[in-house]
Order: structure tokens, then sequence, then C-alpha cells
């Protein structure tokens, strides 16, 4: 399955090693996460060169092509709420997850559209297992 997967770029980068280990391990289950270099430290390659429409058009053409949106969203950032909203608006089914006990916006764990879910998470294993059974849900 082709999944795109959200994590705060320019809002911060403390979760990077999270980021990493939820990408590793949807990689390791077979998928294709076009957004893969976001999560570990090569993200700043990427990103420290295209003009910003051309990151635009990249990023919602991913969205497109991708079957579900997954995002961590422990750390705040505009462009991942930009994401979820333009991939709910194209009935893509989206998860939020984010570690227990961090501040979340309402207007996510709020969200009532179909194909959201939000949740928590305690330690990097359920969050890979909350993962693994969104998209395992998805299939059957």
């Amino acid at each position: 399955m082709k999944i795109y997967f959200a994590c705060a770029i320019v809002g911060g980068r403390q979760d990077e090693a999270v980021y990493q280990q939820l990408v590793d391990a949807l990689l390791a289950d077979g998928h294709e996460i076009p957004t893969a270099i976001n999560a570990g430290p090569a993200w700043q390659a990427m990103e420290g060169s295209p003009e910003p429409d051309e990151v635009y058009r990249r990023d919602t053409s991913w969205i497109d092509e991708s079957q579900v949106l997954i995002a961590e969203v422990s750390t705040p950032s505009h462009g991942v709420g930009y994401e979820i909203s333009y991939a709910l608006e194209r009935d893509k089914p989206v998860l939020c997850i984010y570690r227990r006990g961090v501040r979340v916006s309402k207007m996510l764990t709020g969200n009532t559209m179909p194909g959201m879910t939000v949740t928590d998470y305690g330690d990097i294993g359920e969050g890979v297992e909350i993962m693994r059974g969104f998209v395992k849900n998805l299939t059957t």
C-alpha cells in the first residue's frame, strides 16, 4: 500500500527518532512511503532546495497517489494540518497518532469527519501496532 507519512519538519524535529521508527516499521511491512526521507536526518537535503510551489505540487501529488495518510502529530505543524485536511477532502483515510500526555489541537481531536482517526500511544511499539491495525482494517 502507498502511505503518505506526515510529520513536523519546520515546526520541530525533537521527534525525529520516533518518526524514523514508525516509517521503518511501515517499510518493513512492505508499504511504499514516498515521504520516508522526511522521517530521518536526510529531510534537510530534500526540503532545502525546492521552491515552495514545488514542495506543494510534489506533496499534494504524493497524497493524491497514496491510499492513506498517517500523521504523527505530537509536534504541532501547519503543513501536517494542511496535509490532513487535503487528504480528508479527497476521501483518504487518515490516522493521526500522538504521544500520550501531549496536548494536541482540538481541531484534530474533535474532528468527526468520516475517515478520520485520532489516537494516542504510550510507547513506540504501541504506536507501530496502532498503525498496523489501522492499515490492516483498510485491507480486510
